[in-house]
C-alpha cells in the first residue's frame, strides 16, 4: 500500500513537471511564430504576405472542417456555404454606404442594409454567428440522417446558398457580387484567428465533450446507449465549426476585397476535403500540415505553366493546367502510400517530439 501511494505521488509529481514543460514549450513556440510574423510582415514582398495569410485561412478553415468530419466521423460537404455567408455578412457590413451605393447599379441596397457600417472585428464575429445560425437551423432536419444521405443533403445547402446569393440582387448583388471591399486582413489577424480556432478546438476535443464526440465517430448506436445524446453533439460541433468557418470567410472577403457567389462553389468544399483527408481523419496537426503544404504547392507549380529557360541553351514552354495535373498526381501517390493521411488519428506532442531526439526521451521509471 506504501510503495502504491509513493509511486502514484512520484507519478503525479511527474505529469505535473511534463504539463508545465508544455505549456513553457507551447507558449515560446507561440513566441517564435509571432517573431517570424513580424520579420515577414516588415520584409516579406507582397505575394509572400498573400500566400501567408491564405495558409492561416486554409488552416483555420481545415481545422474546423476536421472537427466535423474527422473527429466526429459525420461526412457533411457544407463549408463553401458557411463561408459564404461570413463573407457576405461581414462584408456588408463594413462598407460605407457610399461604397454601396458604387456597387449596386442595378437595383439598390436594401433599406435595411443600405446605412449599416460597422468596424471589422465585430463584423468578421457577426459573420461567424451567421454561420452558426444557419448551423444550427440546418442542423435540426440534417442529422436526422446519416452516411451519404448527409453528404447529399449538407451538399445541397452549399448550392442553395449560392443560388440564393446569385439572386438576392438588393442584398448580395447577384452574379456581380461586391467590390471595392476594405481590406483589412493582414497577417495579425488571418494568424491571430488560426491560433485560436486551434486553441479552442484542442481543448474540445481533449474535453470529456471532445471524448464523446470520438465516441460517436467511432460506434453511433454503442454511444447513445451509454448515454450520450449523439443529436446534441454532433449539432454543437456542426455550429462550433461553421462558426470558425463563416469568421475565416470574412477574413478571405476582406483579403481579395471582391466577392461573388462564383467564389463559392462544391470547389473550395473539394479542397478542404482533400486537406483533411490528406493530413489525417481526425488529426488536428495533419490539418494544419496538409493546408501548409496544399497552399504553397499549389503556387510552387505554377512555375511548370511557365516558360523555362535551360542554361541558356533553350527553353521549354510553360503548358497550361499542368500545374493541376501535376498536383493530382501528387495527391494519387500521396494516397497511395499514407492512406490513412499523413499523421492518420495522430496529434503531435512535445513528449512525442522528446521521444524521437537523442537523449531526450522521458523515463517512467520512479
Amino acid at each position: 500500500m506504501k510503495d502504491a501511494m509513493q509511486y502514484r505521488q512520484a507519478r503525479q509529481r511527474w505529469s505535473t513537471k511534463n504539463r508545465r514543460r508544455n505549456r513553457i514549450l507551447t507558449l515560446a513556440a507561440v513566441l517564435c511564430t509571432c517573431g517570424l510574423l513580424f520579420f515577414a510582415n516588415r520584409f516579406a514582398d507582397e505575394y509572400q504576405i498573400r500566400i501567408l495569410n491564405m495558409v492561416a485561412i486554409y488552416i483555420t478553415l481545415a481545422v474546423s472542417y476536421n472537427l466535423i468530419n474527422g473527429i466526429t466521423g459525420q461526412f457533411s460537404l457544407e463549408p463553401n456555404a458557411f463561408v459564404a455567408l461570413g463573407a457576405y455578412s461581414s462584408a456588408l457590413l463594413t462598407m460605407t454606404p457610399m461604397e454601396k451605393g458604387m456597387n449596386f447599379i442595378i437595383d439598390p441596397c436594401a433599406p435595411w442594409l443600405a446605412q449599416i457600417c460597422v468596424p471589422f472585428l465585430p463584423a468578421v464575429i457577426f459573420g461567424g454567428l451567421m454561420a452558426a445560425f444557419f448551423a444550427l437551423l440546418m442542423g435540426f432536419p440534417v442529422f436526422r440522417v446519416r452516411g451519404d444521405y448527409l453528404a447529399i443533403v449538407t451538399l445541397g445547402f452549399g448550392e442553395v446558398i449560392r443560388v440564393v446569393a446569385n439572386n438576392l440582387q438588393t442584398v448580395t448583388n447577384g452574379p456581380l457580387g461586391l467590390k471595392g471591399i476594405a481590406p483589412y486582413t493582414d497577417l495579425w489577424w488571418t494568424w491571430g484567428l488560426a491560433f485560436v480556432t486551434l486553441f479552442v478546438i484542442i481543448r474540445l476535443v481533449n474535453s470529456s465533450y471532445g471524448r464523446a464526440l470520438k465516441a460517436i465517430r467511432e460506434n453511433e448506436l454503442a454511444a447513445e446507449s451509454m448515454g450520450i445524446n449523439s443529436f446534441r453533439h454532433k449539432l454543437l460541433a456542426f455550429s462550433m465549426a461553421a462558426f470558425f468557418e463563416g469568421m475565416a470567410g470574412a477574413m478571405l472577403a476582406h483579403l481579395i476585397t471582391t466577392i461573388s457567389p462564383m467564389l463559392f462553389t462544391f470547389f473550395l468544399t473539394f479542397n478542404l476535403l482533400i486537406i483533411i483527408v490528406l493530413g489525417g481523419l481526425g488529426s488536428l496537426t495533419g490539418s494544419v500540415i496538409a493546408a501548409i503544404a496544399f497552399t504553397w504547392g499549389s503556387e510552387l507549380l505554377r512555375a511548370v505553366e511557365e516558360p523555362t529557360d535551360i542554361f541558356g541553351w533553350f527553353t521549354i514552354p510553360g503548358i497550361p493546367g499542368m500545374r493541376m495535373v501535376i498536383f493530382a498526381v501528387i495527391l494519387i501517390a500521396a494516397m497511395l502510400f499514407w492512406r490513412e493521411g499523413i499523421m492518420g488519428r495522430k496529434e503531435f506532442s512535445w513528449g512525442w517530439l522528446f521521444g524521437l531526439v537523442p537523449g531526450g526521451k522521458q523515463k517512467k521509471s520512479v
